[in-house]
């Protein structure tokens, strides 16, 4: 991974971009890790005033538990996909989904409940709406977004220019990588697949779980 990069387990893998004028970080873990989280942005040496922008790949508590902190602390925008902005002002996760997911575990289904001990999401709103092919230069690093539907709609990825993609939960890189276990829209999740085929990547970053290359990407 390049020294650019920072990678914090805060419940989900939380991702900062170091730039030339400044820090972009995406995702922002549970609520229950963000003392780590604060810890790791130090070490890091992103500091209140570095952190140009927080991107939120998509709305599960897992990824914005510490948005609405950030927000209030370090004064730094949060944006996300215009169509996920309902779920995360509302806090509810089914806002941006289908009435019953294409692909969602049984056992997930019974744990889903044990899950919220691990922290709740405060609502946030999105102070910046992002869509496909968006440029983040303005906010000090070299990326850029890529919409990526699947696990929910509004589900996004960021791309950076020396092939990093930052996917968010539509692929997981346990054991082997492969498609989220929790899939709103199978159709769309392979259509975001074959999508991440025609980019000119190096690096997939999911969610969860290890880093992998391109060409460990799964079939559709």
């Amino acid at each position: 991974m390049s020294e650019r990069i920072h990678r914090i387990h805060a419940g989900c893998n939380c991702y900062l971009i170091r730039g030339a004028e400044g820090c972009v970080l995406i995702d922002t873990g549970v609520s229950t890790r963000r003392r780590r989280l604060l810890r790791e942005l130090e070490r890091a040496g992103c500091r209140a005033d570095d952190l140009r922008l927080v991107v939120l790949t998509h709305g599960d508590a897992d990824h914005v538990g510490n948005a609405a902190a950030l927000q209030d602390a370090f004064g730094a925008p949060i944006a996300s996909h215009e169509l996920e902005a309902r779920m995360l002002e509302t806090g509810d996760a089914r806002a941006n989904r289908q009435v019953k997911a294409d692909r969602l575990p049984w056992v997930l289904r019974l744990l889903m409940p044990i899950g919220r001990l691990l922290g709740e999401a405060k609502p946030v709103k999105p102070n910046v709406l992002l869509s496909d092919g968006d440029d983040l230069h303005a906010y000090g690093v070299d990326a850029r977004v890529v919409h990526l539907p699947g696990h929910s709609r509004g589900s996004i990825g960021v791309l950076t220019g020396d092939g990093d993609l930052f996917c968010g939960d539509l692929l997981n890189g346990w054991r082997r990588p492969s498609l989220h276990f929790f899939i709103d829209d199978l159709p769309t999740a392979r259509a975001s697949i074959e999508k991440i085929r025609t980019l000119p990547i190096n690096t997939i970053h999911p969610g969860h779980g290890p880093s992998f290359a391109i060409e460990q990407l799964p079939r559709a």
